[in-house]
């Protein structure tokens, strides 16, 4: 009976204890709202999808057109340059020495024509005088337009000098950015040889390969976006070019996607895609933002009623723009959905 009577007690002590230290527990912090997006049932325009490349409409590399050292780089890869800027300078001693002795030749046959012309008048007072033969007026008028064809050829030659003297100076034939310096200060340029490649970013379009198959849907509507992920946006297509030729061993079609002016982050070389509109049709959509990938796994966090988080596995599909996916299966219309899917996981461990 005692013992009986002390183990009650014990075991009574015990529950006051616990009924203390729980008392005394912290209560756990609750979870942390979590911003939702909704999945809804709206027409969205069908797309067929190929990937492309970003290319610039103006680039154009800039030769040498003398022989001479390069005195001066202004510009180097990167760098802004506005049209008509000098980016390259060429020594231009030896062009300068060919134009002041064009010149000196074009003084001489300057002076040469003078002195033809006036035996030639001379020579027509003589004749009507008859003291020299008509053979000896023949000769002076065909030295007079012989001085004549020489100055033309030596004036000739000194413009020609002188636009040689004005390649030594190099200029920017359009406001863009340089793409590649293919010289160095020093270095030996001759006729024909690159200096500088730069692209005008304000014009850039994309480029696919399209099966021959789809051609005709791509023409039939004419419109398309552009995805670029690199700076993680979508961009319209302003106008669409489809080359008048096929390439008979991928039996695609190469299409043009002329993009707005001045998008900026983009360059020559990044990868997109180009989404070709097909139709239009009604889709289940979730944000974009909400989807969570992990491997194989593809799922996004439902919100219950209270709020709470829980993963669920989806299925995608195609269609979408850049907010909203397609959902195939795995949600319904009216559910609410975490938008950062990476705070919601932890918040539901």
């Amino acid at each position: 009976m005692g013992r009986a009577l002390a183990l009650s007690l014990l075991a009574a002590l015990a529950l006051a204890a616990c009924g203390r230290e729980e008392a005394r527990a912290p209560a756990a912090a609750p979870a942390p709202p979590q911003r939702g997006g909704a999945v809804e049932l709206r027409e969205v325009e069908l797309t067929w999808s190929a990937e492309a490349v970003l290319e610039a409409v103006r680039q154009s590399t800039v030769s040498a057109q003398i022989a001479g050292r390069i005195v001066e780089l202004r510009f180097d890869v990167g760098d802004a340059v506005k049209k008509g800027e000098v980016i390259v300078r060429i020594d231009e001693r030896a062009a300068t020495q060919a134009v002041a002795a064009s010149e000196a030749q074009v003084r001489e046959a300057q002076a040469a024509l003078a002195n033809a012309r006036a035996q030639y008048e001379r020579a027509k007072q003589l004749v009507a005088q008859k003291f020299i033969s008509p053979a000896g007026l023949d000769k002076a008028e065909a030295d007079f337009k012989q001085a004549q064809a020489r100055l033309t050829a030596m004036l000739a030659g000194a413009g020609q000098a002188a636009t040689e003297r004005g390649f030594a100076t190099i200029v920017a034939p359009y406001g863009g950015v340089v793409l590649a310096r293919h010289v160095e200060l020093g270095e030996m340029a001759t006729p024909g040889k690159p200096l500088m490649t730069g692209f005008d970013p304000s014009t850039l379009r994309a480029v696919a390969n399209v099966p021959q198959a789809q051609v005709g849907a791509i023409q039939a509507l004419g419109r398309a976006r552009v995805e670029v992920p690199a700076i993680g946006r979508w961009l319209e297509a302003r106008n669409i070019v489809v080359m008048p030729a096929a390439d008979p061993r991928t039996h695609t079609t190469r299409v043009r996607l002329e993009l707005a002016e001045d998008v900026r982050g983009a360059y020559p070389g990044l990868f997109a895609r180009a989404h070709f509109v097909t139709g239009k049709a009604t889709r289940l959509l979730a944000p974009r933002e909400a989807v969570l990938r992990r491997s194989e796994l593809t799922a996004v966090y439902v919100l219950d009623d209270k709020g709470l988080p829980r993963l669920r596995q989806v299925r995608l599909g195609s269609a979408g723009d850049e907010r909203s996916i397609e959902i195939l299966a795995g949600l319904k219309p009216g559910e609410r959905v975490a938008l950062e899917p990476v705070k919601a996981g932890m918040a539901n461990p």
